[in-house]
C-alpha cells in the first residue's frame, strides 16, 4: 500500500486509509481487521479507527463468518453495506442498452433494459430513455445512485465523455457525459465499451491477478481494451483501443468507420452470420444457439469457421506482437465461439506470434462475465471518484 507523506495533515491521511479500505473490501469482498491491517500495511489502532467510523456511518458491518474453521471464537468479517454507496451503470450497445443499480461491493441491486431500433438509435431518445429507465429504478429500489458510468461503443474522450464518433449507432459529436450529466444531475464518467469490458475483467473477472492484457469484445463492430501495468492504458484524450479497426484486408469489405478491410468486417457479427450460412442480420439469439449446436457436432465447428478463425487469429497475432499481453481475454459474442475453434485460434497466436513465443505463450480465455462485462465495467468506471468521498 502506498502510504501517505509524512507531511500529510490528519484529516488527509484519514480520508486516505478509509477510501483504500473501502476499496479493497470492494474489490477484493469482506475480511477480517487482521486481514486488512495485515494487506494494507496499517496498524491494529489505525484499522480499528477506520473500521469504527465506517461502521458508525452505516458503511460497513461486521459479521460472524458463515463458514468456520478451527476451534475458540471465529474473527468477524468486515463487509461493505451495498446501498451504503450506489452507482447507475449503463451500457449502451447497438442493438440494446442496459442498466443497473449497483452497490458497493459490486452487488447489482437491481436493472432495466430495452431493445434499440434505426428510429431509436439518436442520442436525444437514448439519453430520455435513459432518464426514465433511471427514475424507475430509482423507485422500485428505494435508492438514488451517487454518480453514473456509461459503455458506449465508439470513440469517447474520457475527460468529458465527448463521442467523437460510434458508427454502428450511427453517432457523431455527442457530448453524451455533459447531456446526461444535466439530465440526471449526477456526475457522469463515459469510456469506450471495450475499455470498460477491460476493468470489469481486471478487477472482477478471468484478469484479476494479470498486469498486462487485452479485452476483446464483437458486437456488430469489434472493440478492445488495454490493461499495462496492471492500469487501464488509455492514450491520448482518452482514445485507445480501436483494435477493431486494425487494417487486415486492404481489398476487403467496406467499413461502418468509412476504410476498408478493417478487422471488424472480417471477425464481427455480421461476418460470423456470413460464416455459418445465415443472414447479417440474424438476431443475437438466434446465432448463439447456432453457435452452441456447431459445439456439439465434433469437427463441424471448425470445418465451418475455418475461415472465420484465420482472420481472427491474423488480427490477433497484430495486437500480441504490439503488446506483448500475458492474456487475451474475448468477450461478448467471441465468448460464444465453440471452444474447439476458441483453442484452435489460441494455439496458431502462440505458434504465428513471434512475441508470444518469446514471453512463453499468450494465453487465450473466455470471459466469465459474458454480456455483463461493459455493465460491470461501467459501474467501476463510476465507483473510481465515489469510493473517495463515502
Amino acid at each position: 500500500m502506498t502510504q501517505p507523506g509524512s507531511g500529510t495533515r490528519p484529516d488527509d491521511a484519514r480520508r486516505h486509509n478509509r477510501a483504500v479500505l473501502l476499496r479493497r473490501l470492494h474489490v477484493e469482498g469482506p475480511c477480517t481487521r487482521a486481514t486488512l491491517a495485515g494487506e494494507l500495511g496499517l496498524n491494529r489502532s489505525t484499522i480499528k479507527a477506520v473500521v469504527d467510523g465506517l461502521a458508525e456511518a452505516g458503511v460497513v458491518t461486521e459479521a460472524v463468518p458463515a463458514q468456520r474453521s478451527g476451534a475458540g471464537r471465529p474473527s468477524l468479517l468486515v463487509l461493505p453495506d451495498p446501498q451504503a454507496a450506489v452507482v447507475l451503470a449503463v451500457d449502451i450497445r447497438v442493438e440494446q442498452v442496459a442498466l443497473a443499480m449497483v452497490g458497493i461491493g459490486g452487488q447489482i441491486l437491481g436493472r432495466h433494459s430495452w431493445n434499440l431500433h434505426r428510429t431509436t438509435r439518436l442520442p436525444g431518445e437514448v439519453i430520455t430513455h435513459l432518464a426514465e429507465s433511471a427514475a424507475l429504478l430509482r423507485d422500485e429500489l428505494g435508492v438514488a445512485e451517487q454518480a453514473v458510468g456509461v459503455s458506449v461503443p465508439g470513440v469517447v474522450r474520457r475527460s468529458d465523455g465527448f463521442v467523437h464518433e460510434a458508427p454502428n449507432l450511427g453517432w457523431r459529436d455527442v457530448e453524451l457525459g455533459a447531456r446526461l450529466a444535466a439530465v440526471l444531475a449526477r456526475p457522469v464518467q463515459v469510456a469506450n465499451d471495450a475499455e470498460a469490458g477491460a476493468l470489469a475483467e481486471h478487477l472482477r473477472g478471468i484478469g484479476r491477478d494479470v498486469a498486462d492484457m487485452v479485452y476483446l469484445s464483437a458486437d456488430v463492430g469489434v472493440g478492445g481494451g488495454v490493461v499495462s501495468g496492471g492500469q487501464p492504458l488509455r492514450g491520448t484524450g482518452g482514445y485507445v483501443g480501436e483494435l477493431g479497426h486494425l487494417m487486415v484486408r486492404p481489398d476487403g469489405r467496406e467499413c461502418f468507420c468509412g476504410s476498408h478491410g478493417c478487422w471488424e468486417t472480417e471477425v464481427g457479427e455480421p461476418a460470423l452470420c456470413r460464416a455459418l450460412g445465415l443472414p447479417e442480420d440474424t438476431p443475437r439469439g438466434v446465432l448463439v444457439a447456432e453457435l452452441r449446436d456447431l459445439a456439439v457436432v465434433p469437427g463441424r465447428a471448425d470445418r465451418l469457421l475455418e475461415g472465420y478463425a484465420g482472420w481472427m487469429t491474423a488480427g490477433l497475432v497484430t495486437v500480441v506482437n504490439m503488446l506483448a499481453p500475458e492474456l487475451v481475454v474475448l468477450g461478448d459474442l467471441f465468448g460464444a465461439l465453440p471452444p474447439s475453434v476458441v483453442d484452435r485460434i489460441g494455439s496458431e497466436l502462440r505458434r504465428r506470434s513471434l512475441v508470444s513465443r518469446a514471453a512463453g505463450g499468450t494465453r487465450l480465455a473466455v470471459s466469465p462475465l459474458g454480456r455483463d462485462g461493459a455493465l460491470v465495467g461501467a459501474a467501476e468506471i463510476a465507483f473510481e471518484p465515489v469510493l473517495a468521498a463515502v
